[in-house]
């Protein structure tokens, strides 16, 4: 018995001493890639770029960034029911799950089992029929001296976390959409309310030259391109309230809801339109973009994985027990000591020859890790490309903005001209049919202008990381 319990010490210090070894590793620390990045975006100014890093947009929550408070009910509508939104929630429970049994990698592995076994002898030989009754508990335990299971870990860890970090992301672009969505609609309306005072102009327009024609000033050409000109104006409106429709359904899906009519009570030129904000350093996209975070969990879990399996080009140490009751008859089962069994075993095993697997297993995790690292850098040029865009669109937008509302003026003051000397004789119905067309255009066109100025901005809120916190 002493010999026993010696042996089973034996076996318990050989273990703590490799245990001991574990902290070695047979990989490098993970160290985050090199990636150089510029100190400024292209058309950012240098005055909206130096603030505090709580006073950039990519910190601002959407409630205080969206001044609509019809908008930012919609975004919370979208943001609970969404249901891109509510699988990528379901995907971090799974990644979550994952990770709670990777954190159990050290613990042993213990099962219990009854067995009953009965050997049946040939006819020619012994006719007595031998029955053995097992009643056992075993439990199995590798030591972690490569690393193997800590890799393991980490791994799992990063993919939880860049499952998290893809949700955010997600977020980011629900909102962008949301906004972008909503303020089409309000472009339509915009749109929708032109075309209607257009088309009573128009209506004024042709009673004016059908007078005209019926005191013989003009000819039936003026009316038929008065009506023509009349009837475009009307055809416009009922392709416009179709894209109403189309959009508010749209919205209703985003917002996880069944298609309906969306509720404002804003005009899109109520909306003030702040483009001043700091938009920060180009440095601080690695901390606000989730996909460039999410991006970076991937590298951390390849290197992991590539650990792993370079840990399993290394000898293992399991530790296997085993004990419980066995007798050949039933009734002898409960007997004890009699029937009381114990067994301890301590087994190291060195890969030497597997067809070649194991090593093609760590080429290509290191081939993975490359390419995760690559994936990385390229999300900080598409980042920084993506804030650069906006900020470019955001300035020149605002420069149309200013040349499309005079140019909306003009056109205006040209409409009310042209309608007065066509009374007085001193200008043609063509002339006047031109100046309305060209107004009208010059308004819907302004429209879609300062649609595009909001929709730039919350663009750039999202590129530069914003809607997520």
């Amino acid at each position: 018995m002493r010999k026993q319990v010696k042996g089973v010490l034996l076996i318990c210090i050989q273990v703590v001493m490799l245990c001991a070894l574990a902290a070695c590793g047979v990989t490098h620390a993970y160290k985050q890639p090199d990636v150089v990045v510029p100190k400024d975006y292209r058309g950012a100014l240098h005055s909206a770029t130096i603030a505090s890093a709580d006073s950039v947009i990519a910190r601002l929550s959407y409630r205080n960034f969206f001044a609509d408070s019809t908008l930012r009910e919609l975004i919370d509508t979208a943001v609970v029911n969404n249901i891109d939104l509510q699988i990528g929630l379901k995907n971090i429970e799974i990644a979550e799950q994952t990770l709670k049994a990777a954190k159990l990698g050290n613990l042993p592995a213990l099962s219990i089992g009854v067995q009953e076994t009965r050997t049946f002898p040939s006819d020619n030989g012994i006719q007595t029929t031998a029955q053995d009754y097992t009643a056992s508990a075993s439990a199995s335990w590798e030591a972690d001296i490569w690393g193997k299971i800590r890799s393991r870990k980490k791994s799992a860890l990063a993919t939880y976390l860049k499952t998290q970090e893809a949700t955010k992301a997600v977020r980011t672009r629900l909102v962008a959409d949301v906004a972008a969505g909503y303020y089409n609609l309000l472009m339509l309306d915009e749109q929708l309310d032109i075309s209607i005072k257009s088309l009573s102009l128009a209506d004024t327009t042709l009673k004016m030259i059908g007078f005209q024609y019926t005191a013989g000033q003009v000819t039936s050409l003026a009316v038929q391109q008065q009506e023509a000109s009349r009837q475009s104006i009307a055809l416009s409106i009922p392709v416009i309230e179709q894209k109403i429709a189309l959009q508010e359904n749209a919205l209703s899906t985003l917002c996880g809801r069944m298609p309906g009519t969306i509720h404002r009570d804003r005009t899109l030129f109520t909306i003030k339109v702040d483009d001043n904000l700091p938009t920060g350093i180009p440095s601080a996209l690695l901390q606000n973009r989730p996909d460039v975070r999410a991006a970076e969990m991937a590298v951390r879990a390849a290197h992991a994985d590539m650990g792993e399996a370079k840990a399993t080009l290394y000898p293992s140490l399991t530790v296997s027990a085993s004990g419980g009751l066995d007798a050949l008859r039933s009734s002898n089962w409960f007997v004890t000591p009699g029937s009381l069994f114990a067994v301890v075993q301590g087994g190291v095993l060195q890969p030497v020859f597997q067809r070649g697997e194991l090593t093609a297993k760590y080429v290509q995790s290191k081939i993975k890790r490359d390419q995760s690292e690559l994936a990385f850098k390229q999300s900080i040029l598409k980042a920084v490309e993506e804030v650069s865009d906006a900020l470019v669109q955001v300035e020149k937008i605002k420069s149309q903005e200013v040349i499309a509302e005079e140019r909306v003026a003009t056109l205006n003051k040209a409409v009310s001209n042209a309608g007065m000397l066509f009374q007085s004789g001193m200008a043609t119905y063509l002339e006047v049919i031109v100046a309305q067309t060209n107004a009208l255009q010059a308004e819907l066109n302004l429209a879609d202008i300062r649609r595009q100025h909001l929709a730039v901005m919350s663009e750039l809120y999202r590129s530069l990381g914003g809607g997520w916190h």
